[in-house]
C-alpha cells in the first residue's frame, strides 16, 4: 500500500511539473510572439512614414525621376498592406491560441486538485480506519464502518487519478498537435508575406532602376537657365559672329593692301635697277670715246 502510494505521488508530483512547464513556457512564448507582432506593427507605420516621404520628395523633382520615386513608392505601400494583413493572421493564428492555454492549464489544475482531494480523503480515511482499529478492536460495527468509508475513498481516488491520467495524456497530446499547427502557422504566414513582398520589392527595384537618368540631366540643365536666356545667348553669337567676321575682313584687306605695298616696292626695286643698268652703259660709251679721241 506504501508503495502504491508513492507511486501515485510521484504521479501527481509528474503532471504537477508538466502543467507548472507548459503554462510557464507557453506564457513566455506568448508574450514574445506578441512582441514580434508589434514591432511588425510598427514597421508598418514607420514605413507607412517612409512612403509619405518619399512621395514628398518626389513632387519636387525632374520628371522621370519623379515617375519612378512615385512608382517605388507606390509598390512600398503595397508592402505595408500585406504586412498589416501578416500582422493580423499572427494576432489570430499565433497569439490567440497560445493565450487559450491560460484557461486550459487552469483546467487542468484543477482537475489535477480535484484528483488530489480524492487521494487525500482517501488517506485520511486510511488513518481513521487504522485509529478505529486501535481504539476500538472488538467494534466490529465501527470498524466494518470506516473500512466501509475507506472503500468508498479508495474508488473515488481511483476513479478521479483514472481520469486524470486520461486527460493528461490527452492533455499531452493535444499541446503536441497544438504547438505543431501555432508554429506551422507562424512559418505560413511568414512566408506567404515574404513571397508576396519579393515580388512586390522587384517591381520597385526595377522602377526605380528604370529612371532615365540623361534625359533628367538635360532637364534640370534646363532649369539652370530662364527661357528667354537662350534668345540672348543666340545674339550674343550672332554680334560675336559679326564681330569676327569684321575682323576677318579687316585683316584680308590688311593683307591685299600689304601684298600691293610689296608689289610696288618690288617695282620700284627693279626700275631702279634698270636705271642704274642705263647710267653704267652711258659711262661705258662716254669712256670708250673718251679714249678713241686719245689715239687721234
Amino acid at each position: 500500500m506504501l508503495s502504491f502510494s508513492l507511486s501515485r505521488d510521484n504521479q501527481t508530483r509528474k503532471i504537477q511539473e508538466n502543467i507548472t512547464n507548459v503554462e510557464k513556457h507557453f506564457g513566455e512564448m506568448c508574450q514574445l510572439f506578441s512582441a514580434y507582432v508589434r514591432k511588425t506593427a510598427r514597421l508598418r507605420d514607420k514605413s507607412d512614414v517612409l512612403v509619405r516621404e518619399i512621395g514628398l520628395y518626389a513632387d519636387t523633382e525632374t520628371p522621370d525621376l519623379k515617375r519612378g520615386m512615385k512608382q517605388f513608392a507606390d509598390h512600398m505601400a503595397k508592402i505595408q498592406d500585406y504586412r498589416q494583413a501578416e500582422v493580423e493572421r499572427l494576432e489570430s493564428k499565433v497569439i490567440e491560441p497560445l493565450k487559450s492555454y491560460g484557461a486550459v492549464v487552469k483546467r487542468k489544475r484543477e482537475d489535477l486538485k480535484a484528483t488530489q482531494s480524492a487521494r487525500d480523503r482517501e488517506a485520511k480515511q486510511m488513518a481513521q480506519l487504522e485509529r478505529t482499529r486501535q481504539r476500538n478492536p472488538s467494534d466490529r460495527q465501527i470498524i466494518s464502518q470506516a473500512e466501509s468509508e475507506l472503500q468508498r475513498a479508495t474508488m473515488d481516488a481511483t476513479r478521479t487519478t483514472r481520469q486524470l491520467e486520461e486527460t493528461i495524456d490527452e492533455f499531452e497530446r493535444q499541446k503536441i498537435r497544438d504547438i505543431k499547427k501555432i508554429f506551422g502557422e507562424f512559418v505560413t504566414v511568414e512566408m506567404s508575406f515574404h513571397a508576396k513582398a519579393l515580388e512586390v520589392y522587384t517591381l520597385a527595384f526595377q522602377s526605380i532602376q528604370s529612371v532615365d537618368e540623361e534625359q533628367d540631366l538635360e532637364v534640370f540643365r534646363s532649369s539652370l537657365h530662364p527661357p528667354d536666356y537662350q534668345s540672348r545667348l543666340d545674339i550674343v553669337r550672332a554680334n560675336s559672329k559679326t564681330s569676327l567676321d569684321r575682323t576677318g575682313s579687316f585683316l584680308s584687306t590688311s593683307e591685299t593692301l600689304q601684298q600691293q605695298r610689296d608689289c610696288s616696292r618690288q617695282t620700284r626695286r627693279e626700275e631702279e635697277e634698270d636705271d642704274d643698268d642705263e647710267e653704267d652703259v652711258d659711262d661705258s660709251e662716254e669712256e670708250e670715246d673718251e679714249d678713241t679721241d686719245d689715239d687721234h
